[in-house]
């Protein structure tokens, strides 16, 4: 049925495809609404960690393997920019999420930074709470290529199966 879905609104947007005199596309999402999807479709917005929270060294934040990559290697990047910033969410999440409920949105999907987990931060209960208290669910991804640098270091990486033990070990202590 996701599958259906998600080819259905692909297949949409392809349909509505234009290109302008400036040679930009639009894809002509006035047609769509919400009676355009079937009943119970989750309508949301949805970010990544790295590139959308900035505050790379605030709240007792680690560094992570991207934070080392960007600051090492920019020229890899085309901007040459890094996650120090982004768009800070980190400082702006409620009005991020009142935007949110402003357009109506069901759902939020977040990726965790293990960076900001391991110094126990609130930052993610927070966001969470806000999202809750504004009637959106939040979805979360729990790994999107942010390890932190210490794991990479100490452990060689995320194939190392000491680090799931090790994450383990600590949220037994937490509980």
């Amino acid at each position: 049925m996701a599958f259906k879905l998600h080819f259905l609104l692909s297949l949409l947007l392809v349909n509505s495809l234009t290109i302008n005199e400036a040679g930009m596309i639009s894809y002509g999402t006035s047609c769509l609404n919400r009676s355009s999807f079937p009943v119970g479709f989750i309508f949301g917005a949805a970010s990544s960690s790295y590139q959308y929270e900035g505050a790379a060294k605030e709240g007792g934040r680690g560094p992570s393997i991207w934070d080392t990559y960007s600051h090492k290697y920019p020229e890899k990047i085309a901007d040459r920019s890094n996650g120090d910033v982004a768009v800070d969410a980190y400082h702006r999440y409620k009005g991020d999420v009142g935007i949110m409920k402003q357009m109506n949105l069901d759902a939020y999907r977040l990726s965790i930074s293990w960076s900001r987990i391991l110094p126990r931060i609130n930052y993610y209960n927070n966001l969470i709470n806000e999202l809750l208290a504004n009637g959106i669910k939040p979805f979360v991804t729990i790994f999107h290529w942010d390890l932190p640098q210490t794991l990479e270091h100490e452990y060689g990486g995320s194939l190392s199966p000491r680090i799931v033990k090790e994450i383990a070990e600590e949220t037994q202590q937490r509980s």
